[in-house]
């Protein structure tokens, strides 16, 4: 693979300013567990961190970041080695991953935020959870990782593990193809800034730092199942949103774990593995729904 030229980390500092200066967000760097990490922050309200997926970066909640700021304080973070967050000192395993959750509130909640992760992001949460419920208002899984062991369908299976072997746009749009059920429709819905997003996620898919970051995360943290004894002692209102087709984690996973545990589960129909990039409207819907019934429940609580 060819080395990264200067040059070439300038465009993709460009294509990342750009994309940017579309939110309502602001960016600072600051150092969490080992890891210097990228925060953008916006809006005011109730705080909200987003963690995103394996191989992704901040842009893909750009759907629904928008919306959330007229109601939440919003922070949206690269998780390690992805993006701009780039690890300083130490190891990724899941002890550095804890404090890192732990530091990012420090640094960002005045109060218990909701945490949303989405896939490897999700995992994250989960076992954040587990032991660190207190420290947060609510949970929500979208299309999470950590509910069973990572047995992608073929079809998807197949064009990541040439995507990851080769980093190519003709290896990425394959990939992505299997991502999202209507690729051209999630292009048109982030309009301009759909080729700057297609660019900066195959500059960081090139880059070393990147690669080992999936593979120190993936297998520790991504792939394992979560044991069910461990999610049974997540004690803070869960919620899970899921893709119905989603090719990664299959959505049987989100109902046993739902009827299990009795998290409410928002089927989002017209999605695969990423709901708040291909149908934002519905995604939305399901959160407020989720955050508003637990609100509810916890007056009545309140009240008897």
């Amino acid at each position: 693979m060819a080395k990264e030229t200067r040059d070439d980390r300038t465009d993709a500092q460009h294509v990342w300013e750009r994309l940017l200066a579309a939110t309502p967000l602001a960016e600072r760097h600051e150092p969490l567990a080992g890891v210097s990490t990228a925060i953008l922050e916006g809006g005011d309200g109730p705080p909200m961190v987003l963690l995103h997926g394996q191989g992704e970066f901040w842009a893909v909640w750009m759907p629904v970041i928008d919306d959330l700021v007229r109601t939440n304080r919003v922070i949206v973070v690269d998780l390690p080695g992805h993006g701009t967050s780039t690890l300083v000192d130490g190891r990724l395993d899941a002890a550095t991953l804890g404090r890192w959750v732990d530091e990012l509130i420090d640094a960002t909640c005045p109060e218990p935020p909701v945490l949303a992760g989405h896939l490897l992001g999700g995992a994250i949460a989960a076992r954040y959870a587990v032991t660190h419920a207190q420290r947060l208002a609510h949970l929500v899984l979208v299309d999470t990782m950590g509910l069973n062991w990572y047995r992608p369908s073929p079809r998807f299976a197949v064009p990541m593990v040439r995507f990851a072997a080769r980093p190519t746009a003709r290896s990425r749009d394959r990939l992505f193809h299997q991502c999202m059920l209507d690729f051209d429709r999630v292009g048109a819905r982030f309009g301009d800034h759909w080729d700057d997003l297609l660019a900066y996620a195959l500059d960081r898919a090139t880059t070393s730092e990147n690669q080992a970051a999936l593979r120190a995360l993936m297998p520790r943290l991504g792939m394992p199942a979560i044991p069910s004894d461990d999610l049974d002692r997540i004690a803070v209102p869960t919620t899970l949103i899921h893709g119905r087709h989603d090719l990664q984690v299959p959505l049987r996973a989100a109902e046993k774990a739902s009827a299990r545990h009795s998290w409410p589960l928002y089927v989002i129909n017209g999605a695969r593995d990423d709901p708040a990039a291909e149908q934002p409207e519905a995604f939305l819907d399901a959160l407020r729904r989720a955050l508003a019934d637990n609100r509810d429940r916890s007056e009545e609580r309140d009240a008897s």
